[in-house]
């Protein structure tokens, strides 16, 4: 079942990168006490992915944080590692904390998986953002299969 408006995020251990290497992230507390925005995508370097999605909220870190929002994050089944190396590449910086999801159990738990299979992806996170209060989901823009227009950037910040 997917997640709502009004839900409380689910509970987690996914993985970033830090300085000292590798972390967990329990969800519950990375949401706790915070706004937080989060955005799903299906996967570091795809093209929408590297083209529009992560860069439109790079470009509006500090718009979004005008707005109140103490975090932003991307979430991805992928790796840390992945991750990582793709928050980099695309200037993400420490204004956007990169979480990799690699086992799935975060995109489960939200009810927001999707089967890419046939391109080769396996199962990965449907598109989506969200805004998210003390880890209460305020928003919630899940994107038609193959869209990319709710879950952008610009939209999470007329909804702020």
């Amino acid at each position: 079942m997917t997640v709502s408006v009004g839900d409380k995020i689910p509970s987690a251990k996914i993985k970033t990168m830090t300085a000292d290497g590798m972390s967990e992230v329990d969800t519950a507390e990375f949401f706790a006490g915070k706004k937080v925005v989060m955005f799903a995508v299906p996967g570091a370097f795809t093209p929408t992915c590297s083209a529009k999605h992560l860069p439109g909220f790079v470009e509006n870190v500090a718009d979004l944080k005008g707005k109140g929002v103490d975090e932003i994050a991307c979430i991805s089944v992928n790796d840390a590692f992945v991750m990582d190396a793709w928050g980099k590449s695309q200037n993400a910086g420490s204004g956007i904390a990169m979480l990799a999801d690699g086992n799935g159990d975060f995109t489960r738990a939200m009810g927001l998986e999707m089967d890419g299979s046939g391109f080769g992806l396996g199962t990965r996170s449907q598109r989506y953002a969200l805004v998210a209060e003390n880890g209460t989901i305020t928003t919630l823009n899940v994107e038609q299969p193959g869209a990319f227009d709710v879950s952008r950037a610009e939209a999470i910040l007329a909804a702020l």
